[in-house]
């Protein structure tokens, strides 16, 4: 066996079915009492309706979290942490909200408590992507990590068949790259196998059957084994892109994440065989790429990024930003396979 590291990140996870009743336990193992709950606009409603679960422990509500966390509404977050003297933030909702907690979180270092709706898995990691002027930028440090994730299964059973086939196939990623990222150690390898199985076997149920509560509590319980994952070892080429692509355009996340994927696998193919094979093994599949391209298409998701707003000329701008601040990666980065790579993802062909 190779010499290894593990680091693991200090989370309490709450997992089950009706845990959000939890809450209010929850707040008070961690001692705060003037708890700022976020969300997005469309999640208000029902971000409102958990909020109240705190009491008085309840102090307010930002509903204004945007995907890909600009920097602007942090700090228009930041001045209703300060009018409430906010001494903890309560994120509900997916990566656009869990993004503005953690954001908040590195400025001032408030605990966190969030409660994921989506697969996303970014509640598990100490990493926080910013974006200001058209350009994503990535920030680790263990401020960011959130202190409390309590998994509610409930809370996803009415989580749209699309977000949930795009938001799962946006948490596999994260387990994928986990497999073959120059930290990789066997530890963090078994869960990343036994996230993308999870949610591989659990997709195909959610699109027939969007109330199956096993299904929903596969999913749930595989995105945050691929958000542990995420958290333990670095990234590599796709999440470079899916940064470079989210800053330079706006795409939407978990959709761009879907559609370039395949593609990120098929390049890195070649350099990293071993992890190719489990992660083929993982999907039911004979090949990582084609079974992730697959796995996708066949659950009716988008795989090409000009019907996500990517504009045809941006492919070279995305390559040469994407080249000069590129992530460590297994097979090294070459201008023109890069192109290749987003032009086959631009038109959503199939990996080769």
């Amino acid at each position: 066996m190779d010499n290894f590291v593990y680091n693991g990140n200090p989370a309490r996870v709450i997992f089950g079915s009706g845990t959000v009743s939890r809450l209010g336990d929850e707040a008070d193992r961690l001692d705060v009492r003037r708890i700022l709950v976020l969300s997005t606009p469309e999640q208000a409603e029902q971000a409102q309706g958990i909020a109240e679960i705190l009491g008085s422990r309840f102090a307010g509500m930002y509903s204004n979290a945007q995907m890909h966390t600009p920097v602007e509404v942090t700090q228009d977050a930041m001045r209703t942490v300060e009018s409430l003297s906010a001494d903890a933030v309560l994120s509900i909702g997916g990566g656009s909200t869990t993004g503005l907690g953690k954001a908040i979180a590195f400025r001032t270092d408030l605990p966190q408590i969030v409660v994921p709706t989506t697969y996303a898995g970014s509640e598990a990691t100490p990493i926080l992507g910013e974006t200001e002027n058209g350009r994503k930028v990535t920030k680790f440090d263990p401020r960011i990590l959130p202190e409390v994730i309590v998994y509610d299964v409930d809370l996803t059973l009415t989580l749209p068949v699309a977000m949930s086939v795009t938001s799962g196939i946006n948490a596999i990623a994260h387990a994928v790259e986990a497999l073959y990222a120059r930290e990789a150690n066997p530890i963090v390898s078994l869960m990343a196998e036994q996230g993308i199985a999870a949610i591989a076997r659990a997709l195909p149920i959610i699109a027939r059957r969007p109330n199956d509560p096993d299904a929903r509590a596969d999913a749930l319980y595989g995105a945050w084994l691929c958000g542990v994952c995420l958290g333990s070892v670095g990234m590599a080429l796709h999440h470079k892109l899916c940064h470079t692509l989210g800053g330079m355009f706006n795409l939407p996340h978990a959709p761009m994440h879907t559609a370039l994927l395949p593609h990120a696998v098929a390049y890195n193919a070649p350099a990293t065989p071993e992890a190719m094979a489990k992660i083929a093994a993982a999907l039911g599949s004979d090949d990582a790429a084609t079974g992730l391209f697959d796995l996708a298409e066949g659950l009716g998701a988008s795989t090409a990024l000009k019907t996500m707003g990517m504009p045809g000329d941006g492919i070279d701008a995305a390559v040469e930003q994407a080249m000069a601040n590129a992530y460590w990666n297994p097979r090294v980065l070459e201008k023109d396979g890069l192109r290749q790579l987003l032009a086959r993802a631009y038109e959503g062909q199939r990996p080769e």
